[in-house]
């Protein structure tokens, strides 16, 4: 069998590929804030985790649903904002259904994307998610790194983050972390009010590696869905 080489990178196209792009290092997202008592459940759980076994990652954010991530726009944030407003203009209230732990991808998260039943996906927050990305999609410029993920109807899946990409780099600790996580007395609601959207801008030295030991963040506006 021929091995296949990959040359490595010359320093210029390394250069390219990392390169900041203006507006860098600075991201934005666009979020549905949590009733107050189950952002205080996952503050208690990333904060155990953190003072645990140095994880990180998750409670580097504040407690939030992702809408959009992650998105490198170089507009004015009042650009930003007026383009969202406008995309929730028809956006109603809905609720939200916590159904708990449960592993997704690497880490762990409460599970937000279902009804009651636990089973058929909330279409109020798949449809709030669509919104905000079509609202934002215009402003969006590229970015040289891969950090910002596109939505995609069929693969959104609503969630808040307990645990998220220091897995990457520690998956010996996975099933200690998940039995940790179980035994933590931390109750949550079963279900909250989804009426609250948030902008927040996000920085970080370094969006290619391991961003979340530098990640810093700061509250950029909040806008409530009335019926």
């Amino acid at each position: 069998m021929t091995a296949i080489v990959t040359p490595n990178p010359t320093p210029a196209e390394s250069a390219s590929r990392f390169a900041q792009a203006p507006g860098d290092p600075y991201r934005y997202g666009v979020y549905l804030r949590p009733d107050p008592t189950t952002c205080a459940a996952v503050t208690a759980v990333t904060t155990q985790l953190r003072a645990q076994y140095g994880i990180v990652s998750a409670g580097a954010f504040p407690p939030h649903a992702t809408l959009v991530g992650s998105c490198h726009i170089t507009e004015p944030v009042g650009a930003i904002v007026g383009a969202v407003t406008r995309g929730l203009a028809e956006a109603a209230p809905f609720t939200v259904h916590n159904a708990g732990v449960r592993r997704q991808g690497v880490g762990l998260v409460y599970d937000v994307h279902h009804l009651a039943d636990g089973i058929t996906p909330n279409p109020a927050f798949v449809d709030l998610a669509a919104r905000v990305d079509k609202a934002v999609a215009p402003l969006r410029s590229p970015a040289p790194n891969p950090a910002e993920h596109r939505f995609d109807r069929d693969t959104f899946r609503a969630h808040l983050s307990l645990v998220s990409h220091d897995m990457y780099v520690r998956p010996d600790l996975s099933e200690e972390v998940e039995e940790y996580v179980g035994g933590l007395p931390v109750p949550f609601p079963e279900s909250f009010p989804g009426d609250t959207v948030t902008l927040y801008r996000t920085r970080s030295d370094d969006w290619t590696g391991r961003w979340w030991q530098t990640l810093t963040w700061e509250h950029v506006h909040t806008w409530r869905l009335r019926r």
